[in-house]
């Protein structure tokens, strides 16, 4: 029996014609279909409410700019936005000088070491949230593990709980992985035998460090700072449990305005303030990584 060919029955074409080939439109239309239900979730629970808080900020209880004047004027509001500011530049700091080090040993060690300072890094997300502030709560308190230790070495006690101190403390345990990793994540992309050139050459362990290590290990730097300080801008439970009323963050002062006062548009101005200062903070880390040369997801996939 005679067969006849037509063109689908062609033989396919090879691996690198079907890479020069462009993208049929049909692909890229299914492509679209899958990327349409993340969209329409991201609009409903994200885009949405975000709006409605921006319109509640300028119309309630009648429309016009009352509510940021109302937030801009009060002493205890800039005080408010003021500590929320700080304590998320302390907790990123603090993260950033304490993750660095276990982050460039944890990326230079043998892979059992690396896999126990890995299991110790992850172990924050296999504890909840609450369960973490209430054992700092049992530490900190005045009749607390911590002040047990201190008099039974003959110290006076120190009291912690209900300070600015015990919320800051309690923020860096939380969130030293989301410091940690994106470090590591660069670290270990990173060549280890250009600062060992760099010595050959003639430089000294510290200079080879500082100058080709270093700022090899930038963009984990800058994102893992990037990471703790928007997620730092953000804390509600922490600062409950181990802060006080008289030192809350904005989000406090935001659940207090809405759930507490009913107050929306005192709860939207201040809402919006903490939306802007993490656009002025992206807006920051975009012009020093540009001063520095810095592409943050360059290296290591972090992402950001």
């Amino acid at each position: 029996m005679a067969v006849t060919l037509t063109a689908t029955d062609k033989a396919p074409p090879s691996d690198g014609a079907a890479a020069r080939r462009p993208v049929p439109e049909a692909s890229a239309r299914n492509g679209f279909r899958l990327v349409v239900p993340a969209v329409i979730v991201v609009v409903l629970v994200f885009v949405i409410p975000v709006l409605y808080i921006v319109w509640q900020s300028v119309s309630d209880p009648t429309i016009g700019l009352q509510n940021y004047a109302w937030l801009l004027t009060s002493s205890t509001n800039l005080q408010v936005l003021g500590r929320t500011i700080v304590v998320a530049i302390g907790a990123t700091l603090i993260t950033a000088v304490v993750g660095y080090p276990y982050a460039y040993l944890m990326s230079t060690s043998g892979p059992v070491l690396r896999g126990i300072m890995m299991a110790l890094v992850l172990l924050p997300f296999w504890t909840s949230l609450m369960v973490r502030a209430f054992a700092w709560v049992i530490i900190l308190q005045n009749n607390g593990v911590l002040n047990a230790i201190l008099r039974g070495m003959g110290a006076p006690g120190v009291s912690l709980l209900g300070t600015t101190t015990a919320t800051l403390i309690g923020m860096c345990q939380v969130l030293m992985p989301f410091m940690v990793l994106p470090m590591v994540a660069v670290m270990q992309s990173i060549d280890h035998r250009l600062p060992l050139a760099a010595q050959v050459m003639g430089a000294s362990p510290q200079k080879a460090f500082r100058t080709v290590y270093f700022p090899l290990s930038l963009p984990g730097v800058f994102a893992g700072c990037l990471m703790v300080f928007i997620l730092s801008l953000g804390f509600y439970i922490t600062p409950a449990l181990l802060g006080s009323p008289r030192e809350q963050l904005l989000p406090n002062a935001i659940y207090a305005q809405v759930l507490e006062l009913l107050n929306w548009g005192h709860g939207g101005a201040m809402a919006v303030a903490l939306l802007m200062i993490v656009g002025v903070l992206l807006a920051l880390v975009a012009l020093l990584g540009r001063v520095f040369g810095v592409q943050i997801g360059k290296l290591g996939g972090t992402g950001l």
